[in-house]
Parts: structure tokens; sequence; C-alpha cells
């Protein structure tokens, strides 16, 4: 195929493009680019850097990621999928040599990787190729028989993604394993099937939090080896049952709540105004350490207030509404698992980050998708708009193609003259 031919091609191709996906997708670099630039002067304080220096090194991220969107919008479903395999198996690779000496720790926590001078986090690669991998499995179910084959193959290559990603990072392989329950309750998988292993992870995870808790975190004892984060769930989840049981008259700002105590305090503030206090406002961004990543939508609610708060809430349940709606029309059911699997979990991971940045959860650690500041975030997360643009501009035009094969057969037919 030559570049004429290409050329060609994307003119043919761009009156199936979806333009709402395009709008809610320049709508979140927007949002970024606004509170980035309020939310970072912690990271230059930090880092001696200059005052554009985090907004501007952010914005090639955020700028590369559009032109991989644009690309990748006319790339074939097909494609995605034999490349979602490949990517299964190069982001298992990543993910084990997080343990190596090329891992990076990062507060607290080694789920970084360096290669070539660059930092990544080969978990994110690992949620969008396990997604695309599981709608394509669960897609070839067609008989009783086939459930149990293709789920349990779904479901093995879950817990091993899931299980890496466990070790140092548990809101992720929690979030991931709940994206692929959802993915296999839209596949109409019997719930025997995922039943019994919902039940079953919820008792290990609750049977874990009370003896990590007794044994180890009530006795002041560490927990050596790969598993000592164990400590740092069980405390993050003690530390929000305590902050809400304290009566605000006894409430003190300790090294552990530190954090989110200055993230409730950016709310409260923002709260005094349906408008908040106006971007570039912020006081708690000079003294919130993650004000530019996990904790950025305290930044937003204090600056925005309700109304621009809202307005962002919006725009990620809208993702996903758009998601429901396009999809349900789909004529392939791998394309509409896939693009279902991509909108949830940016859309759950977008909620769950909010409900941390107001006090509502633990601190997980999960970045506000296209919005915190992370390469790696804002890459994988324009992919994901990427897969979806393709397969709502494959679908549409399939559909086009169909409606007027109807139509000229229903010219075909010859009139009935009546006497």
């Amino acid at each position: 195929m030559t570049i004429t031919d290409i050329k060609k091609y994307v003119r043919e191709q761009m009156q199936y493009i979806d333009r709402t996906y395009w709008v809610m997708f320049v709508g979140l670099i927007l949002m970024a680019s606004i509170a980035l630039f309020s939310a970072s002067s912690f990271f230059v304080f930090q880092e001696g850097n200059s005052t554009l220096g985090p907004i501007l090194s952010q914005m090639v991220f955020i700028a590369t990621g559009v032109v991989l969107v644009f690309i990748l919008q006319f790339i074939p479903s097909k494609w995605i999928r034999v490349l979602g395999y490949i990517g299964l198996i190069v982001s298992i690779i990543f993910l084990m040599l997080t343990f190596s000496p090329l891992g990076v720790e990062i507060n607290g926590s080694k789920r970084w990787l360096k290669l070539f001078g660059i930092t990544f986090q080969p978990s994110e690669l690992a949620k969008l190729t396990l997604i695309i991998v599981v709608s394509d499995l669960l897609s070839r179910i067609k008989s009783k028989e086939d459930q149990s084959k293709y789920f349990s193959i779904a479901i093995g290559i879950t817990m091993v993604i899931c299980g890496i990603i466990f070790i140092g990072n548990l809101s992720t392989a929690v979030l991931l394993g709940g994206i692929v329950i959802l993915l296999a309750i839209l596949a109409r998988v019997h719930i025997k099937y995922w039943g019994s292993l919902v039940a079953a992870i919820m008792v290990f995870l609750i049977c874990g939090y009370f003896f990590v808790n007794e044994v180890y975190v009530k006795q002041n004892r560490k927990m050596e080896g790969i598993l000592g984060r164990a400590i740092t769930w069980v405390g993050r989840i003690n530390d929000m049952r305590e902050e809400n049981q304290t009566p605000d008259a006894e409430f003190r700002i300790t090294d552990d709540n530190y954090q989110s105590s200055h993230a409730k305090i950016a709310v409260a503030r923002g709260g005094k105004s349906p408008f908040g206090v106006l971007p570039g406002n912020s006081i708690q961004r000079d003294v919130l350490p993650q004000a530019y990543a996990d904790y950025i939508f305290a930044i937003i609610v204090e600056e925005w207030g309700i109304i621009g708060s809202i307005a962002l809430i919006i725009l990620y349940l809208s993702i996903l509404f758009r998601a429901c709606l396009k999809s349900s029309r789909y004529a392939d059911y791998s394309a509409m698992l896939m693009v279902m699997g991509l909108a949830l979990m940016l859309t759950c991971q977008a909620l769950i980050s909010m409900m941390v940045s107001v006090g509502i959860g633990p601190v997980t650690g999960q970045p506000l998708p296209m919005i915190s500041r992370g390469g790696t975030s804002a890459l994988i997360t324009s992919i994901y708009f990427g897969i979806i643009m393709s397969v709502s501009r494959e679908q549409t035009e399939l559909g086009n193609r169909q409606q007027a094969a109807i139509n000229e057969s229903l010219d075909d037919v010859p009139e009935i003259q009546l006497d």
C-alpha cells in the first residue's frame, strides 16, 4: 500500500469518525491543561524546575496521545485484537521485570520500570491488553461448553496478570478483576462460573485484612518480603475508619493522614462557592505533595467548585453512556465487549480517584485519567480513546453499507400494478 492509497483511505473514512468522542477527548485535554498548571506548584518547588516545566512536559505526552488517537481510529479492530495478544505477552514480561534491578520504587511502591531512560508503569499496558484479550475470548462463547472453556481461559489469564499486579498495587488488581467480571456479566456468562469466584476473592481479601491487622499491625510487627505492602494497605483502611470516627474537635493532622487531610481542606475551601476560588488561586496545591497526581481532583474542587467538579464527573460518565448507546447497535460482539470494557475502566478509575480525593474511600493511588500528571497514564488513556473511536468508525461504516444494500435491494423489487 502506497502513501497515496493511505491518504485516499483516510479521506474516505473521515466521514465515519465519531466526532462526539473527539469532543469528549478534547474536553478532557482542556481540563487537564488548566488543572495541571494549577496543581504542579509543589512539583516545581520540589524539583527546582521552571513554572512551565511540568505542564510543558505533560503536554508533550498529551500531544503524542492526540496523534495516537488520530492514527488508531483508522486501524481495523481485528488488527487491534491481534496486537492485544502480543501486548499482553509483553506486559507480563514487563511486570515481571519490575521485581528485577530494572524496577524503580516510587512512594514506597516498586511498580515502575525503567528502560532506555524512560520510566513507565507496565500495569497500565497490562490493563489495556487484558481487556482486549478477555473481550475477544468471551465473544467466542456460543454454547454452554464454550462458557466453561473460554471463561476459564479468560480467568486464568486474568489471575496471572492481577496476581503480579497485586504484589505492588492492590487497588489496580481489584479494579481490573472487577472489570473482567463485569465483562463476563455483559457476555451473559452464567453466574455459577463467576459468582463463586467473586465470593472466594472477597473472602480472601477480608480474611487477609483481619490476619494482617491482628498479627502485624496491632502487634507493630513488620512484614518482610514482596508482601510487605500489605501493612500499608491495611493501614490506609484503618486510617480512613479512624478519621471517620474521630470527632472534629479531636482531629489532628499527622504524617499518616497528611495528604488526605489537606485534600479535605481543599474540598471544604472549594465548597464555599459554587465556582470555587477560581483557577490559579488554590492554597492547598502548595502543601499537598500529590496535588498533581493522586489528589488532583481535590485541587479541582477547590478551584472550580461544585459546578466545575460536576462538569468533570458528567464528562467521564458521558464516555460510558456514549459507549453503552453506540455499542448496543454493534454487529460485532467482540467489538462491543471491548468498547464497554475500555469505557468501564476509564470511568471506574476516574470515579475511584475522585472518591479518594474527597475522602470517601481509602488511598488507592489511582490517577485521574488524562488529568493526573503522568506520561504512561496519558498515553494509555489516549489509546483507550483511539480504540473506542476505531470500533465506532468501523461499525458506523458497516451499518451504512448494510443500510445501502437494503435500500438497493428494495429498489430492485418490481412494482405491482393493481387493476
